[in-house]
């Protein structure tokens, strides 16, 4: 029997209480491809909060996905301290030069309020505009930057692992001045509208770290920093693994957890046991070459995987979908999710 049509909103609420909508949710995290839809280059585009509502309000009806993406780059937290950021005409802007560079600096170190940051208050018109836009029929999507993952580039990897090893008085000064600002921003873009954050933590996955080193690090910083967002969270390892530390995970309260390519999805969710839904794993970087009918595959595989029983969000496995991949290719994705993704999967068993 066929489900009556839901909202996205009810759409995502239906599959994260492990229940089956009428189809299966997706998320297109696109970032920059609505600078394409408008003509402008990516620099202009991400000048101005009411450039990227309108570009990600565009993108949703053009490819009838699940969300809003608030996210403008993540350069844009280290920006709003007073860093530099690069941008390019093919990719998303990435943050210049480390700003820390000896113990002093973490010292001197001091964030904005969110709202009265140039460049953060853009993005919190543009999750306004998106609000405004969507009521309650459409989720937007918040983004952080973990702060256990932040200082990679506020003083760079090799700088960073030796502070974890031999300086965690600094480390933890560097920690609790990072939590309080990420939960400050979080909470922000949930004032403006967005209904739900993506907490971005690539350094804690085993693909970065160890698991025993993320338990006595990154663990203790999501636990403490989820704890003071007040709202829903998904955690994403932008293409990192986390199999091993599935529990771990699951004991910080977070929602959602963002799955690679390089893992079993159906395994996954099996470790997961309903704790917690799985967001992916289309691969974003292989996906720029797709065929039409590549997609359609790519995307039948990733729902016979994870989407039985709900509990299971289609994306891309970085939570960015490259410039580079086609609005063909997207399209394609689109119409693969409507012909495949309708619940109940009775293709899946006949197989």
């Amino acid at each position: 029997m066929s489900h009556p049509e839901l909202t996205s909103m009810q759409r995502v609420l239906t599959t994260l209480g492990y229940e089956e909508p009428d189809r299966v949710p997706w998320f297109l995290f696109v970032t920059m491809h609505g600078a394409k839809e408008l003509g402008l280059s990516i620099e202009d585009y991400f000048k101005n909060g009411k450039n990227v509502a309108e570009g990600q309000i565009r993108m949703q009806q053009k490819y009838e996905h699940d969300c809003y993406y608030n996210i403008f780059y993540l350069a844009a937290e280290m920006e709003s301290i007073g860093g530099s950021v690069i941008y390019r005409d093919d990719g998303p802007p990435n943050a210049g030069r480390p700003m820390i560079n000896d113990l002093s600096d973490i010292e001197a170190l001091t964030f904005p309020d969110p709202s009265e940051s140039e460049n953060l208050s853009e993005v919190l018109e543009a999750t306004r505009i998106m609000k405004e836009e969507a009521g309650d029929s459409i989720p937007i999507i918040g983004v952080v930057l973990s702060p256990f993952s932040s200082p990679i580039i506020q003083m760079g990897l090799d700088a960073y692992i030796n502070l974890i090893e031999n300086n965690r008085k600094a480390f933890d000064l560097l920690m609790s001045k990072n939590e309080a600002f990420c939960a400050a921003w979080a909470n922000a873009q949930l004032n403006a509208g967005a209904t739900a954050i993506g907490y971005f933590d690539p350094f804690s996955s085993n693909t970065m770290i160890p698991p025993d080193l993320y338990r006595e690090t990154g663990l203790k910083v999501a636990k403490r920093t989820i704890a003071n967002i007040n709202g829903p969270t998904a955690t994403h390892f932008a293409s990192g693994r986390c199999e091993p530390i599935i529990d771990d995970i699951a004991s910080t309260g977070t929602a959602l957890i963002g799955v690679t390519t390089h893992e079993d999805m159906s395994k996954l969710k099996k470790i997961c046991n309903k704790r917690m839904s799985v967001l992916g794993n289309l691969n974003g970087i292989e996906m720029r070459h797709w065929t039409p009918e590549q997609a359609e595959e790519n995307v039948k595989l990733a729902i016979a995987s994870a989407a039985k029983g709900g509990g299971f969000i289609l994306s891309d496995n970085h939570g960015e979908i490259p410039w580079q991949v086609s609005e063909d290719v997207l399209l394609s994705i689109s119409k693969a999710v409507k012909k495949w993704g309708r619940y109940p999967l009775e293709w899946i068993d006949n197989e």
